[in-house]
């Protein structure tokens, strides 16, 4: 995989579709802890779908991981899925 840009954020701020495309404006809490725009993740639309079922099945996943955890325990700070 070519390196990329790491965008670090925590929620979204916007989003639009145009000629097909989707555009999410990613946002993170600035100092004053207001949002702030962090980068633009641009989808086709027809992928769109596929996107967020993965991200949804990422989530079961973490899900999953923290609850394997014992109760007495705090969630993982780091897991990796994919064999990596």
């Amino acid at each position: 995989m070519p390196p990329g840009a790491t965008i670090f954020a925590d929620g979204l701020l916007d989003a639009s579709v145009q000629h097909g495309v989707v555009r999410l404006t990613l946002g993170r809490l600035g100092a004053d802890n207001k949002p702030v725009p962090a980068g633009l993740l641009v989808v086709p639309l027809v992928q769109l779908a596929g996107l967020t079922q993965g991200m949804g099945r990422l989530m079961q996943q973490i899900e999953a991981k923290i609850k394997e955890a014992a109760p007495a325990e705090t969630a993982p700070d780091s897991f990796t899925f994919g064999g990596r």
